[in-house]
């Protein structure tokens, strides 16, 4: 065997793992959600940034708020899914460094200046983080269904007026309905993929 992760586990993150299309109506609990959170927020991103905000979608009427500005196919799963999470890049996530780096001081000022933090840092760690937490959300036990396809400028004027966050996804959450998944896409060999130099 040339992995140390069991078979159980890969499958449950990767080879069973697929992105949901439907929901059941079995509930997504805060504790759940927490307990995924708590486990991705390990994975590595540049100097311990965490610029990753987490925007858990529930009521009504922030789920009919969000609707609005899902594409055309992703409106009825956004609907229908027991939680949705709009994952965003938090643009001055940098005033956290002092206490996520407290051996680096002056690091948030010397390494991130606003053009960086903003479009090169910050985004680039937010999108690390979200792959995280899209396998936080398998290892749960859980399906997603992430979505690029929703107009950016309108769920951050909706959900984050203030300007201080950009919304990077959209992932729907539960336990997978009826019909839940498309037969898995063909993906890139080893030898089409990998040089070795």
């Amino acid at each position: 065997m040339t992995l140390a992760l069991e078979q159980t586990a890969q499958d449950l993150l990767f080879h069973d793992a697929h992105t949901a299309y439907t929901f059941s109506d079995e509930p997504v609990s805060d504790e759940q959600i927490q307990a995924v959170y708590d486990l991705v927020k390990l994975a590595p991103t540049a100097f311990n940034q965490s610029p990753l905000r987490i925007t858990l979608v529930r009521s009504p009427e922030a789920r009919a708020r969000l609707v609005e500005h899902m594409a055309e196919g992703n409106k009825p799963k956004t609907s229908t899914a027991p939680v949705t999470a709009v994952l965003s890049v938090d643009l001055e996530f940098h005033e956290r460094l002092p206490e996520l780096l407290p051996h680096a001081p002056g690091l948030k000022d010397k390494y991130f200046a606003e053009a960086d933090r903003r479009e090169t840092s910050g985004t680039f760690n937010a999108t690390l983080q979200a792959g995280y937490f899209i396998l936080g959300v398998r290892a749960a036990g859980l399906a997603a269904g992430p979505m690029s396809g929703f107009d950016k400028d309108g769920v951050d004027k909706e959900f984050f007026g203030d300007g201080k966050q950009k919304s990077l996804l959209v992932v729907n959450i539960g336990r997978p309905g009826e019909e839940a998944y498309k037969p898995r896409s063909p993906r890139l060999a080893y030898e089409d993929a990998v040089t070795i130099v």
